[in-house]
């Protein structure tokens, strides 16, 4: 307990960017000192998805390639196209990297993105809860913040691509917000009959159009 008092605490925090279905999950971390020895550690996020949103692995491919995240899913037989109440959590691994305007400092991106949801019968809104993630943090070699605040060891790969595992430790860390909570907008059951309606009419609509065209303007040969 001694020990842990001259200890300066790590802070956490989370806040969701953009509006509407598709939003930017930020994460960042900051020591209590300035430690210029952390360039020789670092930083693993691993982050719960609630069975609200997803994560598309084929958008984090995307930005791995173009270095805008290393973030890579952990769950396997993940279906992007299911709705909230047909889903599982999940998980996504990010590797922080240092802020470039803090040196005690690490960030990290995700984008995430909306299910859709059962209709309400009254409020056209519901809520996700994004839980807090677990911080893990590695170094090569021992600083006092791995005394004060590691928890437990974990195993996970030491970098995005590479095979080896190492030995990260699960740090306590204290969190700005207690969880992220995110209000999803659902649709009413009152007005099930109405889009079924007009879905039903545009379809058939949309359908004779591309008939007539094709029947107008097409070639055909016997």
């Amino acid at each position: 307990m001694g020990i842990r008092a001259t200890c300066s605490e790590i802070i956490l925090r989370q806040e969701v960017l953009k509006d509407g279905f598709h939003r930017d999950l930020l994460t960042k971390v900051k020591f209590g000192e300035s430690i210029e020895d952390l360039q020789t550690c670092r930083l693993l996020i691993k982050q719960y998805i609630p069975t609200g949103l997803f994560v598309d692995p084929y958008e984090l491919a995307s930005l791995r390639e173009r270095n805008i995240t290393e973030a890579v899913m952990v769950s396997e037989n993940f279906n992007i196209e299911a709705p909230n109440y047909l889903s599982k959590e999940s998980e996504v691994l990010i590797y922080a990297r240092q802020d470039s305007q803090c040196i005690d400092c690490f960030q990290a991106f995700l984008p995430v993105h909306y299910r859709y949801h059962r209709p309400h019968i009254k409020d056209g809104e519901t809520f996700t809860v994004v839980h807090n993630p677990d911080l893990l943090m590695y170094c090569d070699q021992e600083f006092p913040v791995l005394k004060c605040w590691a928890q437990s060891k974990v195993t996970a790969p030491c970098a995005l691509n590479s095979k080896d595992i190492c030995q990260w430790n699960n740090m306590k860390y204290k969190s700005v917000y207690k969880n992220l909570t995110l209000q999803v907008p659902v649709g009413l059951t009152i007005h099930t009959s109405l889009v079924c309606s007009v879905t039903l009419l545009i379809s058939i609509l949309c359908s004779t159009w591309i008939l007539v065209a094709v029947f107008k303007y097409g070639h055909f040969s016997l």
